[in-house]
């Protein structure tokens, strides 16, 4: 066994359930806690992402007794410095499978290698690793439903039986040389209304939906007046708890509901390795048919875009929803998709404009599932289903908030209207209340326009 070892904390702030603990105890008798704060993560993240990092890193920290080491630089530049440091034969992470973070570990890897040392991925941050599930030919998935049931016959390993004390930790002030450790920034100042970070309240807040929604969630997960998702996004984002965790807690339940969310889970990973398959599609279509659709484009589209974007298009379940994403860094899926239909195919923008609002804004902001979510709706995706699909945000609002009570909540200019006429307010006796404006488009219109913007997508087709 070598006597030091480091483990680099990533997407896996938590020390439940944490194989890289079980393989640096295997490797070495002690280890230090490392995170790095990394620029090219920071910047584009967005400051409820980044004060959300921050208080689980400090919850982290405080869980290892104050032995976490942050430093603050480019990985392949610090962690081979720390790890001579401390003269570690041995780097202990969980693989990432995204774009910059499989780029940033093999220059990790790389340097490293240089210096004589070895870095070892043990899991990651999915029950079933991108690229595990094959089809029988060996190729990869592109529709989600074969996916799936792949994905359910392939299984997954029990949670590792894992806490602080599996591994020895080195203080990192006895450490000689390296970079500097840096403070945990302090929180951004921002308007959101964050949740608990940490992995103590992730098991809360799992544990409450157990405990609850879990029960109704096949029939309620689509209405947003309703607490009925398990707001567990933000805490997979930044693995203070693991799916495969997750997925051992429902595994003795049964019930429809129970198989809906434990499919949600599976989405998650098929959009994993989807990206993973084509790490193109982050910023470009997936389908590249879709590279004929004509955009809008001038001032009237920009100020239409300003509009979406503040929560002011003049329909009231876009705009509840743009408004959440400021209050609270996250918006309900359903609204999710009725949002970006309405950016795509009223407003005839570009699906990765609004995917880059989501993403500068969301506290749970996942690339894969992000940026996927948004081609899915866009029609630009793996989705079989065509582009025809334009959701109406009069009728998705009349049959998901059926009593105006999610549009009353963040448009206060429509506390006034009583039940499901807040989706229509341009048709109260009165017109439309003082402050709230009039639609920006009429939908009936611009669905045509959408489909006639198809049909260019069709002829590149053939």
């Amino acid at each position: 066994m070598d006597d030091t070892a480091v483990v680099w904390f990533r997407r896996d702030l938590r020390v439940l359930d944490q194989p890289t603990f079980l393989a640096a105890a295997d490797a070495a008798s002690r280890s230090l806690a490392l995170f790095v704060l990394d620029p090219a993560l920071l910047v584009p993240s967005g400051r409820a992402r980044r004060t959300f990092l921050y208080r689980s890193l400090r919850a982290l920290d405080d869980t290892l007794d104050g032995r976490l080491l942050v430093v603050r630089g480019d990985p392949a530049d610090v962690v081979p410095r720390v790890s001579a440091g401390i003269d570690a034969a041995t780097v202990h992470i969980a693989a990432d499978f995204g774009p910059y973070g499989t780029r940033r570990d093999e220059a990790v890897e790389k340097a490293l290698a240089d210096a004589g040392r070895t870095l070892l991925r043990t899991g990651s941050p999915y029950a079933v690793a991108p690229g595990r599930v094959r089809k029988a030919d060996g190729g990869s998935f592109r529709v989600f439903t074969p996916f799936r049931r792949a994905w359910a016959e392939h299984g997954w390993r029990a949670p590792a039986q894992t806490d602080a004390s599996t591994v020895r930790w080195l203080d990192p002030d006895a450490r000689e040389g390296g970079p500097g450790s840096a403070r945990i920034p302090d929180d951004e100042p921002g308007e959101a209304a964050l949740p608990d970070a940490g992995e103590d309240a992730a098991h809360r807040q799992w544990r409450a939906f157990l405990d609850g929604a879990v029960s109704t969630y096949g029939d309620d997960r689509n209405r947003p007046d309703k607490p009925a998702t398990s707001r567990m996004s933000v805490y997979l984002k930044y693995g203070e708890i693991h799916p495969r965790t997750m997925l051992a807690d429902l595994a003795p339940l049964r019930s429809a509901s129970v198989e809906t969310y434990r499919t949600e889970l599976a989405w998650r990973e098929f959009y994993a390795d989807i990206l993973m398959q084509r790490p193109d599609s982050a910023r470009a279509n997936y389908d590249r048919a879709f590279d004929a659709l004509p955009l809008a484009s001038g001032s009237a589209a920009e100020a239409r875009f300003d509009a979406w974007r503040e929560g002011g298009t003049g329909f009231p379940i876009v705009d509840a929803g743009m408004r959440q994403l400021r209050e609270q860094a996250w918006m309900h899926n359903r609204v999710r998709m009725i949002v970006a239909s309405f950016l795509v195919k009223d407003l005839h923008l570009p699906w990765w404009r609004g995917a880059r609002h989501f993403m500068q804004l969301l506290v749970d902001g996942d690339l894969a599932s992000n940026q996927h979510g948004w081609q899915w709706t866009a029609g630009s995706g793996t989705d079989a289903s065509p582009y025809l699909r334009v959701f109406n945000p009069v009728t998705q609002g009349e049959k998901f908030d059926p009593e105006g009570d999610y549009v009353r909540r963040f448009v206060p200019e429509l506390r006034g209207v009583a039940g499901k006429a807040v989706h229509r307010p341009w048709a109260l006796p009165g017109g439309v209340p003082d402050g709230y404006p009039e639609p920006i488009v009429d939908h009936k219109a611009e669905r045509l326009e959408a489909l006639e913007r198809y049909e260019r997508v069709k002829s590149m087709r053939g």
